[in-house]
């Protein structure tokens, strides 16, 4: 029978791989050997597609699927069965045949493995002479690259292009990349031999499908996966070998490079990181796919005797008889070989040449976890002790496997248990070592599926930014992009969450940094485009109801800032700083803006109608209109110290016409009750701290106080804009203040009085607060202590605290309006301590005489002070100046005082302009 061998050999992305699956489906039955688990899998999956999965079966040293009626066996190039009789027989990548650690597996099938039709080798042109020598029967066949490949130097990991593998060979270095990688472009897949078959398929499907564009790999990659790679970057030009630390071969890093570019699509290929530049020789070599020739393969006896240990080993030691076959190091089997035939123990077990051989097959496990070469002895050791008796104890390896099915801890510690359960999924593929072999397979390949599953995840938590990575693949198709915002103003575009939209302002995640956040923001945008136009005509059409002001100024919609108030070209008409993002665009700006000023016109309309309407009326003029401009300057409140000319200026017409418009002419401040209230108060507060350019605004009081705490620190005209007059300690409200003065006006200032309850009560004060109110009102009180008198009486109506401030102006009254009925009291006899003592105060007024009175008046009242000073009552103090007779007055009750006849107006009262001009009325 002819059979026919050919050799395909060049460079990457010529093909090769797929041409041997044509040839093999173009035959009955067909085994194809090939370098990596991943690349089986893969390959088994296309021919699954193409044939079914009952005639296609999957064979690696940790998975085995075979169906009944097997055709085509797709397997490592360690686990392809050599002697089915199979009519075509491929192994793939070849030039394995020069490697260190495999190279003896590749060399035995180049020599040995045939189909019994046709024999196929692929590989790369490395490989041409030394097939020529060793099997001259084959026909080579050359394939040119499809694309090209060229050097690009180095590049930053910054700049690097998407869908850019970068190379690594040490866990450290691929993390670090990785890590960087995350935080510039968002994540990359992480694709190591070290890794379950599971989970680095899980790895290249994430990077296929473009939740990713970039892979870190070890040279791995370069074992025929067909990755979807533009650009190869080398971070690392040196590994270890098993051995030692050595410089990659130039073929090697041809072989990795060659990764770059699929099908016609070019591909480049640099270094990047710490990577030192190529060397231009190197860097063509790799371009053109010239390298040294292998001369040696890798070798060791396939042909073993079994009849003893030592002669196994002699067998496994033999030199080969070809100068172009090199013995291979050392493997792990033989080494292990070595250490267990050492054992006394074992030895004395050995028996027969099946014992021999059963001794190889414990020896031929793969070390997955690289502890050490003894511990690994060890646990073949006790294997092969359980063997001999028969297979593994069900309860033994059951707690093996237990102990390991846990998807805890970090990617380390999921990788350890990872390496661990591999060793047993490949113990239960062994035939016979087990009990039940489908019970054991099927309970090893779910602990490491689970384990699998929880270190892809692990990866991918640790090296992928799923949201950056889900909106750059968007972006760069250009896809249009869906934001969603919930009623919190978390925005998630396509899912991610980006940040929060407070009314027109878009703020980004805070844990975005670097790249990342750039993404981010420019997906986020893009995706707000609608959001920002629908709200803002929400906004437009919304009631002011919804729109407010804060006491710095600020304009609310719902509890979304949206604006600030700025200073306007007068007090009254404020202009608006709208807060929209600029991305937003300017329509949107410009619709917020109006809207907002729209709004506080309104507000101040509606809140200072009245001062307007009286800004408006034509029939005011002369110092009557100068008297209003005055009055609107001040917000509607202005002390009147300030205005005492223009107040003196104004005839009763004039007077008459501003009190049409709720102006109040009080001893101490003009203003308008109706701007008195809270609203109106909150906002000429603000509206004044604009005009005078206050940094930092302050508060208004709480409404409906009476008298508030004196607020320190703040600017001069604080508590006048409020709508309090302050008097030492604390500030009282002004309308309150001019019904208090209606009620001293009747008192006598010189010779002193004491407090009422109705004083108190309007003011709502302790009698030690109100004296305090009272020096600060320009009043002298002097304290004193008298034995307390105990009343029965009728309690006397209290007068109410409004919230709101009297809307008509107080009339003001001379005199109390009956003297009060007599009170009758009960003698009690005092304790033992003594009687019981009150402290009262006496109010005399304290100020100086006017500035146009001071001369005359001092010189003349100055020897009568002195006299009067001598004189005075105990506890009292001497009468004003002027006022015969004030040491005279002594104090009474405060419910017992009777009504005063007309007297002579005391030029020096504070309150005389008010009360002559009532006289004259």
């Amino acid at each position: 029978m002819h059979r026919q061998i050919t050799a395909v050999l060049g460079p990457t992305n010529t093909g090769k791989t797929h041409y041997a699956i044509d040839r093999m489906l173009a035959r009955n039955s067909g085994v194809i050997g090939l370098p990596l688990r991943l690349l089986a899998r893969e390959v088994y999956d296309k021919i699954v597609a193409i044939r079914g999965p009952s005639v296609v079966a999957l064979i690696t040293g940790e998975e085995r699927i075979v169906p009944p009626r097997t055709r085509f066996w797709v397997c490592t190039v360690e686990a392809m069965p050599v002697s089915i009789g199979a009519d075509f027989v491929a192994i793939d990548e070849i030039q394995l045949c020069g490697d260190p650690e495999r190279g003896h597996i590749f060399t035995d099938r180049l020599l040995h493995a045939r189909g019994t039709h046709e024999t196929l080798f692929m590989g790369a042109s490395t490989m041409r002479d030394v097939i020529r020598d060793l099997v001259p029967e084959a026909d080579i066949v050359t394939r040119d690259r499809l694309s090209e490949l060229t050097y690009a130097g180095s590049k930053k990991i910054s700049r690097m292009p998407a869908r850019s593998a970068v190379v690594g060979f040490s866990v450290d270095n691929l993390y670090g990349m990785a890590e960087l990688i995350k935080r510039q472009k968002g994540g990359a897949a992480v694709v190591m031999g070290v890794l379950s078959p599971r989970t680095r398929n899980a790895q290249v499907e994430m990077y296929q499908n473009g939740d990713v564009d970039y892979l870190v790999a070890t040279d791995a990659i370069g074992m025929g996966l067909n990755l979807d790679i533009n650009h190869v970057a080398f971070s690392a030009t040196a590994k270890f070998d098993g051995r030692r630390m050595r410089e990659l071969f130039p073929h090697e890093m041809g072989q990795i490079a060659g990764r770059a570019g699929r099908h016609m699509n070019h591909g480049t290929f640099g270094v990047t990181g710490e990577a030192p530049l190529l060397e231009d020789g190197l860097a063509d070599a790799i371009c053109n796919h010239r390298f040294a020739p292998l001369k040696k393969l890798e070798w060791r006896n396939s042909k073993l005797e079994f009849g003893t240990v030592d002669h196994l080993m002699r067998s496994l030691e033999r030199q080969p008889d070809d100068p172009r076959l090199s013995r291979a190091r050392d493997a792990d089997d033989l080494i292990a070989l070595r250490t267990l035939s050492g054992d006394d123990l074992i030895r004395s077990r050995l028996n027969n040449p099946h014992d021999v051989r059963l001794l190889w097959d414990v020896c031929c496990v793969p070390d997955f976890r690289g502890i050490s070469p003894g511990e690994h002895a060890g646990l073949l050791n006790t294997i092969f002790t359980y063997l001999k008796e028969g297979p593994l104890p069900e309860a033994w390896l059951a707690r093996q496997i237990k102990r390991l099915d846990r998807s805890d801890g970090d990617i380390d510690a999921i990788s350890k248990r990872l390496s661990f359960i591999r060793t047993w999924t490949y113990v239960s593929q062994r035939k016979n070592w087990t009990k039940d072999e489908n019970h054991w397979r099927g309970a090893t390949r779910a602990v490491e599926d689970r384990l699998s599953d929880a270190l892809h995840n692990a990866l991918t938590q640790r090296f992928v930014d799923r949201r950056t990575s889900v909106l750059l693949r968007r972006l760069k198709q250009k896809e249009s992009l869906v934001a969603d915002v919930n009623e919190n103003g978390e925005v998630t575009v396509e899912g991610q969450f980006a940040g929060r939209l407070e009314g027109f302002r878009f703020t980004l995640d805070k844990s975005a940094e670097g790249d990342e956040a750039k993404t981010l923001k420019t997906a986020a945008y893009q995706a707000l485009a609608p959001e920002f136009s629908l709200r803002s005509d929400r906004f437009y059409n919304a009631p002011d109801t919804e729109i407010d002001f804060t006491e710095q100024g600020g304009l609310m919609w719902g509890e979304y800032a949206v604006g600030k108030l700025v200073k306007g070209d007068e007090a009254l008409k404020p202009r608006v700083q709208a807060f929209v993002d600029d991305e937003a665009g300017s329509d949107v700006a410009e619709k917020v803006t109006r809207r907002l000023q729209h709004f506080i016109d309104r507000k101040v309309a509606n809140l200072f109608e009245p001062m307007l309407a009286m800004s408006r009326d034509e029939a005011l003029t002369g110092i009557a209109r100068g008297f209003a401009f005055r009055l609107m300057e001040g917000l509607g409140i202005v002390p009147r110290d300030q205005v005492a000319m223009e107040v003196k200026d104004l005839d009763q017409d004039a007077r008459g016409l501003l009190r049409k418009h709720g102006v109040r002419f009080g001893q101490f401040t003009i203003f308008m009750p109706l701007l008195l209230k809270p609203a109106p108060t909150r906002l000429r507060l603000v509206l004044w701290a604009l005009s005078e350019d206050h940094a930092e605004f302050a508060e208004s009081p709480p409404p409906g106080l009476v008298t508030i705490p004196s607020v320190k620190d703040v600017a001069a005209g604080y508590h006048n804009i409020c709508g309090y007059r302050q008097a030492g300690d604390r500030a009282i409200r002004i309308d309150m203040l001019e019904r208090l003065a209606d009620m001293l006006r009747g008192e006598d200032s010189r010779g002193g009085f004491e407090a009422n309850a109705d004083m108190l009560s309007i003011t709502g004060m302790t009698l030690v607060q109100f004296a305090d109110l009272m020096r600060g009102l320009g009043y002298k009180a002097e304290e004193g202590e008298r034995e307390k008198v105990k009343a029965v009486a009728a309690d006397a109506p209290a007068v109410a605290e409004t919230d709101a401030p009297a809307s008509e102006e107080t009339v003001v009254e001379a005199a109390s309006e009956a003297e009060a009925a007599p009170v009758e009291t009960t003698e009690t006899p005092a304790e033992e301590t003594g009687p019981e003592m009150e402290t009262f105060f006496t109010f005399t007024w304290a100020r100086q005489q006017r500035q146009n009175n001071r001369q005359g008046g001092n010189r003349r009242n100055e020897g009568g002070n002195n006299d009067r000073r001598k004189q005075g009552a105990k506890g009292k103090p001497g009468g004003k100046p002027g006022r015969k007779g004030g040491n005279d007055h002594k104090p009474k009750a405060w419910a017992s005082k009777p009504a005063k006849k007309e007297k002579p107006i005391d030029p020096d009262n504070p309150f005389a302009a008010a009360l002559m001009g009532l006289k004259d009325k």
